[in-house]
């Protein structure tokens, strides 16, 4: 049964809004989608699937393809997640804050990580996406998941390609909603999805490129969020990994984990687990994952800094754990 293919004309509750020619796909069924509102209609947008009748609409121009016993399983995790993230000064009053991101923090309160974040960005953009670039059709087609406020999927925007923001947030702070600070300077805001990385609303075979910024380690199960990103990648399609901790040890990141609960409980109330997302990367997980799917991991390790490269040499003196290493993993999809 092939997905629904809807052009870059259909509407949105708050603006003509692209989708980029994509195709859709239930995540409940992968069942295909007929419309039940009127396209360019006033209102939301709603879409049914044919097999099981789930109904995808917009919500402030966020496409909601969460069925609802997916929403009832991450309920708490969104609660406490963004109770967190909101102690920790996330977002920030204006459009200058959003539009600054990666590089600057103008919220001043996480510009250490936004450091790591713009290194990071800076790296992929320079080294990794013009050899992409060079060898795919521009512009490409991409899967940004775990957007967050989508300063990724804006910055691609900017660089001329069709990102597809996916994440479970949606609030105008930290999630989805935030991106409309982006409209002003885009052609057309990118298209963005609350939907769960294991169950992709998306069509087989139709993005070349798929993006993890700081987000595969709330995975449960990495074998089966990479297989669900795969189907949706076309052949010679590409992954990256980005900014998920990496440890040389399992038994750094499950003591990180501790730490991280304990500290939890006592700032918050509670340890934040209520799924069990694998937090951390080692070599053997990415060996089996190579094994598994049939990738092959290219490393690439960028410059954070001399304080970054002395924290191992810093934690052993004074008898810490082994802190975590951020790598970008880059693999070509074989299919």
């Amino acid at each position: 049964m092939s997905a629904t293919i809807y052009q870059p004309s259909i509407a949105s509750s708050v603006s003509a809004e692209p989708i980029w020619g994509t195709a859709l796909e239930c995540p409940q069924c992968g069942g295909f989608f007929e419309p039940i509102a009127q396209i360019g209609a006033k209102g939301p947008c709603q879409l049914r699937c044919s097999s099981c009748f789930f109904v995808l609409q917009t919500e402030n121009g966020i496409w909601k393809a969460l069925p609802v016993d997916r929403e009832a399983y991450f309920r708490r995790f969104m609660t406490e997640y963004q109770i967190v993230r909101a102690a920790e000064g996330r977002g920030g009053p204006s459009s200058e804050y959003y539009l600054a991101l990666p590089y600057h923090d103008f919220s001043g309160r996480r510009e250490s990580q936004w450091a790591i974040r713009s290194r990071t960005f800076c790296y992929i953009e320079n080294k990794i996406m013009p050899v992409l670039e060079s060898r795919c059709r521009f512009p490409m087609k991409i899967l940004d998941l775990g957007a967050g406020n989508g300063w990724m999927s804006y910055r691609l925007a900017l660089r001329g390609h069709q990102p597809v923001a996916v994440d479970l947030l949606t609030n105008d702070q930290d999630g989805l909603g935030a991106a409309v600070h982006y409209r002003e300077l885009l052609p057309l805001l990118f298209p963005r999805f609350q939907a769960e990385l294991d169950r992709l609303p998306f069509g087989n075979s139709q993005f070349h490129l798929a993006i993890f910024n700081a987000s595969l380690h709330y995975s449960e199960n990495y074998e089966r969020t990479l297989r669900e990103t795969i189907r949706c990648l076309r052949a010679k399609g590409t992954i990256i990994i980005a900014d998920t901790a990496w440890y040389r040890r399992d038994e750094s990141g499950r003591e990180m984990l501790a730490e991280r609960r304990r500290e939890y409980i006592s700032q918050h109330g509670f340890a934040s687990d209520s799924i069990e997302s694998l937090e951390y990367l080692t070599d053997e997980r990415l060996h089996t994952l190579e094994r598994r799917l049939g990738l092959h991991w290219q490393i690439h390790s960028p410059f954070y800094g001399v304080r970054w490269v002395m924290r191992p040499l810093v934690a052993r003196l004074r008898r810490r754990r082994k802190p975590s290493r951020f790598r970008i993993y880059v693999a070509e999809v074989r299919k």
